[in-house]
């Protein structure tokens, strides 16, 4: 689905794993479906919400870096890299798609302290508390979430069905995760470390 924003996450593929349509989610982006498809990101210190209306099985998922932007106003904080936009850019292109705003329900990921630079601006902590905060807010129950830790996390979003499933990542990657985040554009190949957690 193309929603004509600067946000939205435009890398679709196959996975054949899952012998299902995908789209991965950058740093800043989101996407929002009502299809029967994949929502996949990589996250280190970021934040991803996934939100959905499970009755009409409207799902989106996004991919945040900062819980605010600088003043918290004007155009320095209308960027998708920052939660509380980022968070409402989803919401409304959920309900733009057909989503009952009293029917929304999130799950919530990431938030790891994976390198001591960002650790010491408690930037992954921050993260954590905004989205929880945010959706305490706006009276969206948070049904699943696994943030913190010290591992980055793959988060595999099944739109029609809401089942969200996390693979903790190795942690030699952590480096290439904070490129990511940083500059945007990296791509990424990292080994599973330890179990897939399910949300169903």
């Amino acid at each position: 689905m193309k929603h004509g924003l600067q946000h939205t996450a435009t890398n679709f593929y196959f996975d054949r794993v899952q012998n299902i349509e995908a789209v991965k989610i950058l740093p800043g982006e989101y996407h929002v479906t009502d299809k029967d498809m994949l929502i996949v990101t990589v996250l280190g210190s970021c934040v991803a919400a996934c939100i959905r209306d499970p009755l009409y099985g409207i799902s989106g998922m996004n991919h945040f870096m900062l819980p605010e932007g600088p003043g918290n106003d004007g155009i320095a904080s209308a960027s998708a890299r920052y939660g509380s936009f980022a968070m409402e850019l989803l919401i409304n292109q959920l309900l733009k798609l057909g989503a009952r705003r009293g029917a929304l329900e999130a799950k919530v990921f990431g938030g790891g302290n994976v390198l001591r630079a960002l650790s010491a601006c408690n930037v992954a902590d921050r993260n954590a508390a905004f989205v929880l905060q945010y959706l305490k807010t706006e009276n969206i129950p948070v049904v699943a979430q696994d943030l913190g830790g010290t591992l980055p996390r793959k988060v595999y979003q099944f739109a029609k069905t809401g089942r969200v499933r996390v693979k903790r990542l190795a942690e030699t990657r952590n480096d290439t995760i904070f490129e990511r985040e940083r500059s945007y554009r990296s791509q990424i190949i990292a080994e599973p470390a330890g179990e897939v957690e399910l949300f169903g």
